[in-house]
């Protein structure tokens, strides 16, 4: 029987593909950056023919590295950025434009449209989720009214719309020689389209965003097989057997399976999950309520999350558009040579801000400035903004379920930067743990197609392989933890109201 298994992980900058073997070890990795696309301020785009092009050569690559054929993969679990809208011709299997990312923010008129008749919180009780332009469904509206024969192509039936696991299974499989064409729970309760309850695409909703029904993909379980591998050849005849957003993915690959248990993920954003089990929990606090992930038949599982737009984009930025780091990994030996940030704090709004504020009219700012301050204090406030983040966001799910969190389990490559992760700590007075494996997303893409195969038996085999790889206790005095928080706060109310009505954001 084949023992390993393929983890596709599509991210918002990169796509890398895993072989794990049947301790969830890591036996060979593969990985390539796709070209981030700005064609305007609040625009953000990805070519989706790279992404195909990438995912191809990554899986054959990690396969020969390993030196496994397709027989030897008991199947491949998928994982992807999620919200990030693609819509392609089913007739020739062309986007009909560059992928819309989840950081774009251009829908907003759209958005305020709608909250104008209900507010922002106008289809809560049915997708858990708030009017912004993270999610899908204003991204698919955009399409069909600005990309030239989008509409009349949909209405006749010809155009797809998928998140990028959507679109990769549909090309993995066969394209326009009859790829199939799903999505997840995960993944479909991420467009403000999908009901909750029913977990199935809301008429009502499709009717609002003006969204034909036939350009949405079926809705399947996160853990079964739904076809086989057809492209690139050194994959072709493994199963597809799992599919999970990457955030909860990450959770599925901390084995966070029961109600009360969380993580968060340090990657281009920051999101942490807590599990509410089968209990579908409406937040108070500004946090969203995600399906965590369904296995086979069972019931879906339920998660709160807290979203946060920029925190390892923020370190892109200062080494792309700011040049004072030649690469990301320079940002924490450049961070180390402050004690502390000199009194600056960056609110990294570029796309406003999410959880728990949702305000879309903050835009990013460095404040506290002083002559004293040199880039190595900017450096750290960059770290020091997504520990910040965090607490606001950890402090919403305290705030939404009563109960204080013991330890923070961390996981992205955000992550392995120590001197983030024990500020992390210090900030939020509680120990932060990072597992063995930090590559959780992909491991929780893995374990999905593993359990619907046969590779592990059942999550309790999961929750036996999870091992502590580092531990951060917190360091700093509670009074001057606090301080900072305080700082923070009014850092963040600077960044607020930013975006006026007679104000257009020029590229």
């Amino acid at each position: 029987m084949a023992d390993h298994v393929l983890a596709l992980d599509q991210g918002t900058t990169s796509t890398r593909a895993i072989v794990f073997d049947a301790d969830g070890g890591i036996v060979a990795t593969a990985q390539r950056e796709h070209q981030q696309i700005f064609p305007r301020a609040g625009w953000v785009e990805h070519d989706p023919i790279e992404i195909w092009t990438n995912t191809q050569w990554v899986l054959a690559t990690a396969l020969d590295e390993a030196g496994l054929g397709p027989s030897d993969i008991a199947g491949l679990g998928i994982t992807n950025q999620r919200e990030t809208v693609i819509v392609w011709d089913r007739r020739t299997g062309h986007p009909v434009c560059n992928a819309i990312v989840w950081q774009d923010t251009r829908t907003q008129p759209l958005i305020d449209d709608l909250a104008a008749d209900g507010g922002t919180d106008r289809f809560v009780d049915a997708t858990g989720l708030p009017l912004a332009t993270y999610f899908s469904a204003s991204k698919i509206a955009w399409v069909l009214e600005n990309v030239r024969h989008a509409r009349r192509d949909a209405e006749a039936g010809h155009l797809l719309f998928g998140t990028p696991d959507t679109w990769l299974i549909w090309n993995l499989t066969g394209d326009t020689r009859g790829g199939i064409h799903v999505t997840d729970v995960t993944n479909a309760s991420r467009t403000l389209l999908m009901d909750l309850a029913t977990l199935d695409w809301s008429d009502e909703l499709l009717k609002i965003f003006d969204i034909p029904r036939s350009m949405l993909p079926r809705i399947v379980a996160s853990s079964g097989v739904v076809g086989d591998v057809h492209e690139p050849p050194a994959a072709r005849g493994i199963p597809i057997a799992g599919i999970l957003g990457d955030q909860q993915a990450a959770t599925f690959g901390q084995a966070a399976f029961d109600p009360g248990q969380s993580k968060n993920t340090y990657g281009t954003g920051n999101f942490l999950l807590v599990n509410t089990g089968t209990e579908i929990v409406r937040s108070q606090h500004g946090l969203v309520t995600t399906v965590a992930y369904r296995a086979g038949d069972e019931p879906a599982r339920f998660a709160l999350e807290g979203s946060i737009a920029v925190t390892g984009s923020l370190v892109q930025w200062l080494r792309d558009n700011l040049g004072i780091i030649n690469s990301a990994a320079e940002v924490a030996r450049l961070a180390s040579t402050v004690d502390d940030s000199g009194g600056a704090y960056f609110v990294p709004a570029f796309s406003g801000l999410f959880a728990p504020y949702w305000r879309p009219d903050a835009r990013g700012a460095l404040v506290g400035l002083t002559r004293y301050v040199n880039k190595a204090h900017i450096a750290r406030a960059a770290i020091e903004a997504a520990a910040f983040q965090s607490r606001d966001v950890i402090d919403a799910i305290v705030a939404d379920t009563g109960t204080a969190l013991a330890e923070l389990r961390v996981d992205g490559g955000g992550s392995r930067d120590d001197l983030m992760m024990q500020f992390q700590a210090d900030i939020l007075g509680i120990p932060v743990v990072r597992p063995a494996v930090v590559e959780t997303t992909a491991l929780g893409a893995a374990y999905a197609a593993g359990l619907a195969t046969g590779v592990w038996r059942d999550r309790d085999a999961l929750r036996a392989q999870w091992r502590e790889g580092a531990r951060w206790e917190p360091r700093m005095p509670q009074d001057e933890a606090d301080r900072r928080v305080r700082l923070w706060r009014k850092a963040v109310t600077k960044s607020l109201d930013w975006v006026d009505d007679d104000v257009t954001e020029l590229s």
